[in-house]
């Protein structure tokens, strides 16, 4: 789900059976690492911001602030990861992410992203090809 007039952006996905980061994190109790938390969140707000930037830079994370794992994520886990772009201009973006369960909140950071040339109009494009194919409401920002 995508607003873009709230400047808002909710994902959903599940948490994979299977992956090799559960090998050492840890053996025999899988448990998703923190730090793929806070991507899971930068990954969501950086599409948000590409959107309202129109796609004129890459957003990359060059901050996190206040960020608190509040609950353990394990395989199979359904999770809402949802992001607000509070700021843009000069370059940069700041962001409000949270992802939450079933069971309530899992964790929630400030994001600080630094747009960032793309090393290519190939790279741009796809891009934007890819926010096409994943139906995301290029035109609600357009206005």
């Amino acid at each position: 789900d995508v607003k873009a007039d709230e400047r808002w952006i909710k994902t959903q996905s599940t948490v994979p059976m299977q992956s090799p980061v559960f090998e050492g994190h840890f053996p025999g109790y899988p448990l998703m690492p923190g730090v793929l938390l806070i991507e899971n969140m930068a990954q969501t707000c950086g599409w948000l911001v590409s959107a309202i930037t129109g796609f004129t830079g890459l957003p990359v994370l060059a901050g996190v602030k206040n960020a608190k794992i509040r609950a353990a994520v394990f395989p199979g886990m359904d999770i809402t990861t949802e992001g607000r772009v509070v700021h843009d201009g000069s370059g940069y973006a700041i962001a409000e992410g949270s992802i939450t369960s079933k069971d309530g909140p899992v964790a929630d950071a400030q994001l600080t992203y630094r747009l960032i040339p793309y090393p290519s109009p190939e790279f741009q494009n796809t891009m934007v090809t890819w926010a096409k194919e994943l139906n995301f409401p290029l035109e609600d920002f357009r206005k």
